[in-house]
This record gives structure tokens, sequence and C-alpha cells, in this order.
């Protein structure tokens, strides 16, 4: 893999970020120069953490089902890149999850989306997935309104709600997400997987 395997073995022994960690870190990526599709997540939340891999709960089983792949062809990196925006479980405050490090993606995010030449679909999965690739240098509007208006990235980067259970309700009041969009993403995943060159 050349460069990214290097730049791999840099980040997995990160400390960046120890100091403002719960737990000691454990950078969580899953990537390969051939990947097809990017999936950028949040940050690994504690069961990931545990693992060590990536999507490995309730939020990673819905989102599979969006795709329309199961666990192998998920964890498959020379198809599918895991990169979230935090790659450190960043603990948990009143409302879930704290948001990812901001020191990760400045660090590293540009060096590895460069060996990432081969990505046709990107999955942006919640607002800091969204806000740093799509609205860097201005206001982003609500989840709900970039999603709504996701054909005007379509059919290179597609914005998505967070697949965790408590989104329940934000798909319970927008049924037109998996009415919609869903079924275009499984056909664009299939597409995208389905090439042998």
């Amino acid at each position: 893999m050349g460069g990214l395997e290097a730049l791999l073995t840099e980040i997995r022994a990160c400390r960046l970020c120890a100091r403002d960690l719960p737990h000691p870190p454990r950078p969580v990526i899953h990537a390969h120069p051939e990947a097809r599709i990017l999936v950028v997540g949040q940050a690994p939340g504690r069961r990931v953490h545990e693992t060590g891999i990536s999507f490995n709960d309730p939020s990673g089983d819905r989102l599979r089902d969006w795709m329309g792949v199961d666990r192998e062809t998920f964890y498959d990196v020379t198809r599918i890149a895991l990169v979230p925006m935090g790659f450190c479980y960043p603990g948990t405050g009143r409302g879930g999850d704290l948001p990812p490090r901001p020191e990760c993606a400045a660090t590293w995010r540009e060096a590895v989306l460069t060996e990432l030449q081969r990505v046709e679909l990107t999955l942006l999965v919640g607002r800091h997935a969204i806000a740093w690739h799509l609205y860097r240098d201005r206001h982003m509007p609500s989840v709900g309104e970039v999603v709504a208006d996701w054909r005007r990235h379509w059919p290179g980067i597609l914005p998505m709600p967070h697949p965790s259970p408590r989104n329940h309700r934000w798909l319970r009041e927008r049924p037109w997400f998996e009415r919609e969009v869903v079924p275009a993403l499984r056909e664009r995943v299939s597409e995208i997987l389905s090439q042998t060159d």
C-alpha cells in the first residue's frame, strides 16, 4: 500500500489528544487505496473503542442495511474505507457521545483522503462529517435540510443522518429518507461494488 500503509501506522500510534480523552487513545480507521466507497462517520463510540472495529454497534447494523451490504463486504477495506472524523472515542456527554476531537481532522484528514484516489461514493454520516466535507467555509443548514437536498451532491457524495437508534424520531418524521434515498443508495453501492477492474 505504500504511502497509505505508512500513514495508517502513524495514525494508529497517534497520542495527540491523549490528555483530553477518557481512555487511552485507540485510533480506529479502516482504509485501502483500492476502496471505491468511503464512509465518513463521526468518531468511535464506546463499543467501537473496545473492539477496534468501526460501526460495530446498532448504528452499524442500520448503516449496513441502508447500504444493502453484509458485514463481510462492509469490512472489506479494498472495497469500503471507514474513515471517521475523529479516530478515537471522545467520551460521553449529557446528550450522547461527545463530538470528534478537532485535532484529528486537522492533523490527518487531508493526508488520508489524498491516498484514497479510487473513491466513487462518499457517505457523510452525521453533522460533523457533513460540516467538514461540505460546509467548512460557510454556515451549515440543519442536517435535515442538507439531507433533503441530497441530489445536489449525488452520485458522488451522499449526506446522511446518523444511523444511531437515537435518531429513530428523525427518521420517523422524514419517511422520504428510507423511501427515496435508501433505495438510491443501495443501487449505487451495488453498482460500484460489482465493478471488476
